[in-house]
């Protein structure tokens, strides 16, 4: 029987069995298909040795009239700019309030004495001790507990913030980690973060310890706990005193609050305006099932300015000519002017855009201005949008082009997107069509489509004037007119989500590779872990397992950069990272660089007609090695036979060989660059081939093998 070429067609196809999609493949991880060929993705490497802190949910670019190149970075505990390798926090000041005798820090002695692995731990008072979880220093030794009751402190994690447990004597001084203040106003939620200022030294601890950034670890009944200098990012650098008291009060401290922290996951709310965005409970909506307690932000750049909000909050604004030492500010403030007012500014917003070409910001979600005087009550489906090359001025009259207009179709407004003639607006039930009309009507709404739906926030994207996103049962594209997008993964995706954490999805493009990616959680996660991938050239599907929380493919910087939840700092916040892609063939990630695995498997495809077995005794592989970085490179091919579809791979009687190139695996070999062929033994009706990789600096591209058959009779 003449050699038999396996050619298969590219992408994954898992909306039948294994067998029904005979000529085709089934399964596979980090691997793309390039002009109908698998191969194994490409590698990334982190940014810089520095982190954030929190879960990265966007990402912007943009480069100033300067030349600087900015990476704009919003997570659920703080927004930064990346410039150079470092993460420069803007979070923007939102409020300001003066204290009287708040000051207190915990100090006390050990009752008993405690060996390195004791999880219990006995205070002389432990008054001005966080009550819930927190942590202390004994010695040189950092201490994370649970709780505190009565004096005692349980659930101790010994050795924590990389310090050493040890054995402590009774008398050892422990000293807290935090600040203890009253708040009469009730406006801090814990893991918010504040920054006091205008103190002096309180009972011997230094102004320039406790003038800085901390951040609330608990908070409750008007009292809260700072966590001392979170700035340092290391409570090992807790260095109180017997001399630095508790109770050392008399002190009047100036607290700024900076934008509240949010939630890393979806937690389901009962209305739009659940949670603490502006300072006190906001909103009264009673729309069911929006996820405002995720932090979402959507930013854009109005010039070289950088324009942005947190869904359900503020908007901001950060001037690029102040540079990264500066915090971002309220845009209301900043339009507080003799010529404008800043309380007609949109209180709050789900989405902000800057219409890059008419020279707009708009918000998506807000206040209305109500005839001449600015509304308190936030509508989700109400877009305005402020005068024409003005960000200040949201106050429409004949003089100007601010307005504003409500969307009828849907409850609340998802998302939007630019495209290059319109702006596309998302609500939880329908698409519009936004374009700019000029005056007196300034902006036109048409309705493209009812009775649709998009999973999340940061679902959609544009890519060569077509837009795709992924709705809640299908993805969608536009290029004029609405379609479903065929999708050969449907089942595998939608039956494998988590729809609880439908809100976490991202997606971003490759567009070197002419690819879309959406990032999700899978069934039994709360964070992303799973990917699929759409060929817009091919248009093929594959997936595969990654961490990215948001994804961005930049013109101004060279290759896609993906963010990703990297550990947790001393006091258990998540820290993430930005990697670039398409680099090198490795998980550079970390100082430590790690291989990659990669494999993809195909159908099943007949070796055997009718009853007849077929008996697989060469192959000859074609693989390409193009870009390895290391001598040798190598894959493995496993060749997977088995008698019947409902069988399982492998048989009985299916021998374990030695092949003359001294291969050890039986249906397992190893194929390097001039690995001619392979003699094997497998017999069956039908087979499956798969091809991995899991060495450093490998890089493959599999073309087409060819397998040798005979022959085998019915058994």
């Amino acid at each position: 029987m003449p050699l038999q070429k396996v050619q298969l067609r590219p992408g994954l196809n898992r909306e039948g069995t294994d067998y029904s999609n005979e000529g085709g493949y089934f399964d596979g991880d980090k691997i793309r298909f390039r002009s109908g060929f698998p191969e194994k993705l490409g590698g990334w490497v982190r940014l810089s040795a520095y982190k954030f802190l929190g879960v990265a949910r966007s990402m912007w670019n943009w480069a100033t009239l300067a030349g600087a190149n900015y990476l704009g970075i919003g997570t659920n505990l703080k927004y930064y700019i990346e410039s150079g390798g470092q993460y420069y926090d803007i979070t923007p000041v939102v409020a300001t309030t003066s204290y009287n005798n708040v000051i207190s820090t915990g100090f006390t002695t050990l009752v008993a004495n405690i060996t390195s692995n004791s999880n219990t731990i006995s205070f002389t008072n432990a008054l001005n001790f966080v009550p819930q979880s927190g942590v202390i220093k004994i010695d040189s030794e950092v201490i994370f507990y649970s709780t505190i009751v009565s004096n005692v402190a349980s659930g101790c994690v010994r050795g924590y913030a990389n310090t050493t447990a040890a054995a402590h004597t009774a008398g050892a001084n422990i000293a807290s980690g935090y600040f203890k203040f009253t708040d009469s106003t009730n406006q801090i939620n814990n893991r918010d973060f504040v920054i006091f200022a205008n103190v002096s030294s309180v009972g011997g601890i230094a102004n320039t310890v406790i003038n800085k950034e901390h951040q609330i670890f608990e908070y409750s009944s008007g009292a809260g706990y700072a966590l001392a200098s979170t700035s340092d990012n290391n409570v090992a650098n807790v260095t109180f005193t017997t001399s630095q008291v508790s109770n050392a009060g008399g002190n009047t401290i100036s607290v700024q609050f900076l934008v509240p922290s949010g939630s890393d996951v979806y937690t389901l709310g009962t209305g739009w305006g659940a949670g603490y965005w502006n300072r006190g409970t906001w909103g009264s909506g009673t729309t069911v099932g929006i996820g405002s307690q995720l932090r979402i932000w959507t930013n854009d750049n109005y010039g070289q300015d950088l324009v942005f909000a947190p869904r359900g909050g503020q908007i901001y604004y950060w001037t690029a000519a102040t540079g990264t030492a500066y915090r971002g500010a309220l845009l209301s403030n900043l339009a507080n002017t003799a010529s404008y007012s800043g309380a007609y500014v949109p209180k709050a917003t789900n989405v902000v855009v800057a219409s890059a070409i008419q020279r707009f910001v708009i918000a998506f979600g807000a206040n209305s201005y109500l005839g001449g005087t600015p509304g308190t009550d936030f509508d989700p489906m109400l877009v305005r949008w402020s005068d024409q090359e003005n960000p200040y001025q949201w106050v429409p009259d004949v003089t100007n082009q601010a307005g504003e207009f409500r969307l009828s179709n849907g409850s609340y407004i998802m998302d939007s997107q630019a495209t290059r003639q319109e702006i596309l607006v998302w609500t939880d039930s329908a698409i519009y069509s936004m374009q700019y009309l000029g005056p007196p009507y300034v902006w036109g709404f048409n309705i493209l489509m009812d009775n649709i739906s998009i999973m999340s926030p940061n679902c959609s994207i544009t890519i060569n004037n077509v837009t795709y996103w992924m709705g809640a049962d299908k993805f969608y594209m536009y290029s004029g007119r609405v379609e479903t997008l065929p999708c050969s993964l449907w089942q595998y995706v939608f039956d494998d989500i988590n729809k609880d954490q439908a809100w976490q999805v991202a997606v971003g493009g490759n567009e070197g590779y002419n690819e879309i990616w959406w990032f999700y959680c899978s069934t039994n996660s709360t964070v992303i872990d799973k990917y699929i991938i759409y060929n817009y050239l091919d248009r093929v599907w594959y997936y595969g397992t990654l961490n990215r929380t948001s994804w961005l493919d930049s013109g101004i910087r060279t290759n896609p950069m993906g963010t990703f939840i990297n550990g947790a700092d001393d006091v258990g916040n998540p820290t993430g990272t930005v990697v670039y892609h398409e680099l090198g063939n490795d998980d550079a990630s970390t100082a430590t660089t790690l291989p990659i695995t990669a494999y993809v498997q195909s159908s099943d495809f007949d070796i055997g007609d009718g009853h007849n077995f077929g008996l697989v005794w060469r192959m000859l592989p074609d693989v390409n090695f193009t870009g390895s970085s290391v001598n040798q490179p190598s894959v493995v091919m496993t060749l997977k036979p088995r008698q019947n579809s409902g069988s399982a791979y492998g048989t009985a009687d299916m021998p374990v060989t030695t092949s003359s190139d001294n291969y050890t695996l039986g249906p397992q070999y190893t194929i390097q660059q001039f690995t001619g062929q392979v003699y094997t033994r497998l017999r069956g009706r039908q087979m499956a081939f798969r091809i991995s990789s899991d060495g450093l600096g490998v890089s493959w591209q599999l073309g087409t093998p060819r397998i040798d058959i005979k022959n085998d009779g019915r058994r």
